[in-house]
């Protein structure tokens, strides 16, 4: 049996700027932006190419907003995603060379925090 990670849970304050943020200048792709109830959005955002997506929204999460550390994407290419993601205004950390990959790190606006990792040649 497959067990699959699918799904996971960002913390937001704004959920239309946190929306704008992963779609218009992370590039992500948004899946679902559904009011379910007055107490309940659910907005789907899908990494382009990722069997795995986050979701933000009202009254998904009693989480803290900017809570979230830890969640890494992984891409080809570092220094054509540094380029992607500065050249659609966020705000990205010089590439850190290190033996176990290269990487980036940006926060989204409420300060949850993510790593962009090019693997290592194996």
């Amino acid at each position: 049996m497959d067990w699959k990670l699918e799904l996971v849970v960002v913390p937001v304050t704004d959920v239309d700027r946190a929306k704008a943020f992963y779609a218009d200048q992370v590039g992500f792709v948004v899946d679902h932006d559904h009011r379910v109830h007055e107490g309940l959005r659910f907005v789907q955002l899908t990494p382009p190419g990722s069997g795995c997506s986050i979701a933000i929204g009202d009254g998904v999460t009693d989480a803290a907003p900017g809570s979230v550390t830890g969640v890494q994407l992984v891409v080809a290419d570092i220094e054509q995603a540094h380029r992607e993601l500065t050249e659609r205004g966020v705000d990205v950390s010089p590439i850190d060379d290190q033996p176990w990959g290269r990487f980036v790190f940006f926060a989204d606006p409420d300060g949850n925090r993510w790593s962009v990792q090019q693997l290592p040649a194996r």
